[in-house]
C-alpha cells in the first residue's frame, strides 16, 4: 500500500476527526479509502446512465405517444 501525505481544510479535517472520533472509523485513512471506493462506484454508475442516455439518443425518436410508452415501460417493469 501506498503511503501519501495530504492535507485537508479546517472543516474537512474536523469532519474526519469527528467521524473516527464517534467510531464509525479507525483511522481517517480509513475513512478515506471508504470515501474514494464509494465514489469509484458512484462513477460506475454514472458511467452506465451516460451510455444509456447517449445510446437512447442515438437511437433516434418515435412516434409513440407517452401513454403508450409508459405503458411499455410498466410492462417490462412487471416482467
Amino acid at each position: 500500500m501506498s503511503r501519501q501525505s495530504i492535507s485537508f481544510t479546517k472543516p474537512n479535517d474536523e469532519w474526519l476527526k469527528s467521524q473516527v472520533d464517534n467510531k464509525e472509523y479507525s483511522s481517517k485513512s480509513e475513512l478515506v479509502n471508504d470515501l474514494i471506493r464509494q465514489a469509484r462506484k458512484q462513477q460506475v454508475q454514472i458511467d452506465w446512465i451516460r451510455a444509456k442516455i447517449e445510446k437512447a439518443e442515438n437511437s433516434g425518436f418515435t412516434n409513440d405517444s407517452k401513454e403508450s410508452i409508459l405503458a411499455q415501460s410498466k410492462s417490462l417493469l412487471n416482467g
